[in-house]
């Protein structure tokens, strides 16, 4: 279903997201959000927390995964490491 409300952005760049659409998202003070710009436009995504179900099954298949290709722990750290040096590049 799409909506469409009017808003406006305080001097601070706030931007108030209707209460219609808060409840109906079920979002509230606090709840992280997705910023995408594509062009002129501007979408917001809220991030949802995975359910404990979910959850388990990312774990899970993280697990195989694991086992599959025999990750260690440094070579955890060394992808995280060389992942911020090459977003630190490109600033």
């Amino acid at each position: 279903m799409s909506t469409i409300e009017i808003t406006s952005m305080s001097t601070k760049g706030q931007i108030v997201i209707p209460a219609s659409m808060r409840k109906q998202l079920n979002i509230g003070g606090g709840s992280k959000m997705i910023v995408l710009q594509d062009g002129d436009n501007i979408l917001l995504k809220p991030i949802q927390k995975p359910k404990k179900g979910e959850f388990k099954k990312i774990l899970r298949l993280a697990a195989e995964l694991h086992s599959e290709i025999n990750l260690t722990e440094g070579d955890i750290e060394e992808a995280i490491k060389a992942t911020r040096k090459a977003h630190a590049n490109r600033s």
